[in-house]
């Protein structure tokens, strides 16, 4: 670990809600300070939930439809320029590059990741 990371313990990784999901709609959202897109994503029985993503370096709108992803469902909405965001799409961070984190295996949507 270096001096950046934080340790938690169990409770602390047990309070955060990583899911399965799909992508079903992604659309470009120009009033966003930086590239991104807005997600519509199918997580099951906890329904549709909306995003923005800044993941326009690696994937073309086109990419996303389909997609598996995984995403933390339990934050609080957030406000981001005229869009309600209500998840978090996770994935690995080099510099402007987001490379979305996904299921290697047909997974369920709603499915929790633990």
């Amino acid at each position: 670990m270096n001096e950046e990371t934080k340790e938690i313990n169990w409770d602390d990784f047990s309070k955060i809600e990583m899911r399965v999901g799909t992508v079903v709609k992604a659309e470009e959202f120009p009033k966003a300070k930086k590239p991104a897109y807005k997600l519509q994503i199918d997580f099951g029985q906890l329904g549709m939930r909306k995003t923005s993503a800044q993941i326009t370096n690696l994937y073309s709108l086109d990419d996303l439809p389909g997609k598996k992803i995984v995403a933390v469902v339990n934050f609080p909405p957030k406000q981001i320029a005229n869009f309600m965001s209500e998840c978090l799409v996770l994935g690995a961070v080099d510099g402007d590059e987001i490379s979305l984190l996904s299921v290697d295996k047909d997974a369920k949507n709603g499915l929790r990741i633990g």
